[in-house]
């Protein structure tokens, strides 16, 4: 399987396309100033116990609401966390390291929030969910250091291994690796990619790890709640750290800082293949629509999603759940309807775990499959939905077809549905439905063309309007261009870019920063 990481970065934000075989299965979006991350640490202090829902909240320096610490998510550590982290502030405990640490009992698992923590008190917390709606970031005491081969847990002595490396002999040689070399009193998880990984490269990846553990470790000394003692890192290297394997087959960047970050990232989880990050130039037109992002978002977000054969799933979302109701359309014909009926179902199966994937939706989701009486077929379509959700990194659990057609899922939920509006307003009319005559939008851009070289004369210029003003205003373009260079003495180029309304039209100066008008 190809894949592709495709990402955009703008002055406020890095928009992340991934794509799989060509086609979009994930999108994400982060700000480049953002404050909050799943996987960022805080030093916290307890704002309130909250008896009846056996939880608290914390307050982390959020300053719009508090984030929500339940019983459950403390973790069996919670003692020895607690005691590390007032060690470390008062600086009776001078070493990151757990050698001479030890370790206290466990908390019981059906025990009280009041029995082991009290307001006010300083708490190390890692963020577990980001906030969603109304609710505030929710936050866990179990720290955990992911790297790119082992994720690294404090107060512990365990080694355990993904159940994705099947090979017994190869699960037997990575916990006798790291027994080796792991650090007294710390939990290792060894991931996935560890599969085939040498000594060298496991060694190097706890190393970093404990350099993390470190810097906690000096962030704690003489400060007072709250405090970030350690950033998750930026939402690109997260995921080269968590997706990357050798089917990558390319990683575009269209900013050169953004690039250059890529790069160094690359070098450190695999130098030789540093050649596949390019740099695409986006002056010629957007990475988005180079790559046919645009087009595959456009026609991924809406209410209903259609499928290369015109079948079509209709995406409902309700407080509870969501519900998908798959339709044949007019593809089905009326002989051996029970196979087209498993066609239909099996392409659906496969565009639902791409749209769940793609929108991250989350929690119950009930799918409307076509009916099929053979048990043979219900079976073959509930075994391709778990296949084609196996790349789906959130934990998920499948269910059998029921009598009635109907499939459960459940999907975790880590951050916010990601939402695209795909209709488009008229800029013109605002949605009345009447704009002005369209043969006057180019007497519009002459007039406001004109404006800016009287009172700016900016050195270059750029126009960039929807692809069908383009192809219209490319109609005798040279011809256009000699007018204004003989009104101006400016070369004016002209871009297309698919985003715009269509009538829509801006100006870029020489340095790509828009020529307001207003």
């Amino acid at each position: 399987m190809e894949k592709e990481l495709i990402i955009h970065s703008t002055e406020k934000e890095i928009h992340i396309a991934l794509l799989e075989n060509k086609k979009l299965v994930e999108i994400h979006q982060e700000e480049i100033k953002s404050n909050l991350n799943v996987g960022d640490i805080f030093l916290g202090r307890i704002s309130k116990i909250l008896p009846g829902l056996n939880a608290a909240f914390v307050d982390i320096g959020l300053p719009e609401k508090d984030s929500f610490l339940h019983y459950t998510d403390l973790g069996p550590q919670l003692r020895s966390t607690l005691k590390f982290t007032q060690g470390a502030m008062t600086g009776g405990i001078p070493s990151h390291l757990l050698k001479d640490f030890k370790i206290e009992a466990e908390i019981s698992k059906k025990g009280k929030m009041g029995e082991v923590l009290i307001k006010g008190q300083y708490v190390l917390v890692q963020v577990l969910k980001e906030p969603i709606s109304t609710k505030g970031p929710r936050l866990c005491c179990d720290i955990t250091l992911p790297g790119r081969y082992l994720v690294l847990n404090p107060f512990g002595s365990g080694i355990s291994v993904s159940k994705k490396i099947e090979s017994e002999e190869e699960r037997n040689r990575l916990k006798n690796l790291i027994d080796s070399i792991r650090p007294h009193n710390f939990t290792f998880i060894v991931r996935t990619a560890a599969e085939g990984a040498s000594l060298t490269e496991l060694h190097e990846d706890i190393n970093q790890l404990l350099a993390k553990w470190k810097e906690i470790h000096a962030q704690l000394l003489n400060v007072k709640a709250p405090m970030k003692c350690l950033s998750e890192l930026n939402k690109t290297k997260t995921l080269l750290r968590d997706f990357w394997n050798e089917t990558f087959t390319g990683i575009v960047v269209d900013d050169k800082d953004v690039y250059n970050e890529v790069v160094g990232e690359m070098q450190k989880i695999a130098p030789e293949q540093t050649n596949i990050v390019k740099y695409y130039n986006p002056s010629s037109r957007p990475i988005f629509d180079q790559y046919s992002v645009t087009r595959q978002i456009k026609a991924s977000f809406g209410k209903t999603a259609t499928m290369p054969s015109g079948a079509y799933i209709v995406l409902e979302h309700t407080e509870a759940m969501h519900v998908i109701d798959v339709n044949s359309g007019h593809k089905m014909s009326n002989t051996d309807q029970e196979q087209n009926a498993l066609r239909v179902n099996t392409e659906a199966a496969e565009e639902t775990a791409r749209q769940l994937r793609l929108r991250d939706i989350g929690g119950i989701i009930i799918i409307d499959f076509i009916d099929m009486k053979n048990p043979d077929n219900r079976l073959k379509l509930y075994q391709d939905m778990k296949t084609f959700m196996e790349n789906d990194k959130a934990k998920h659990t499948i269910l059998p077809l029921s009598k009635f057609g109907l499939m459960q899922i459940t999907r975790e939920r880590v951050r916010p549905q990601v939402t695209i509006a795909t209709a488009e307003t008229c800029p013109t009319c605002n949605g009345t439905g009447k704009i002005n005559a369209t043969i006057l939008v180019t007497d519009d851009i002459n007039r406001d063309l004109d404006f800016i070289m009287r009172s700016q004369r900016p050195s270059r210029l750029t126009l960039v309007v929807h692809p069908f003003l383009y192809a219209y205003l490319r109609k005798g373009f040279f011809w256009q261009q000699i007018s204004w260079w003989r009104e101006h003495r400016r070369w004016v180029r002209i871009k297309a870019d698919s985003n715009y309304p269509l009538v829509e039209y801006k100006f870029f100066d020489e340095n790509n920063e828009e020529i307001r008008l207003n």
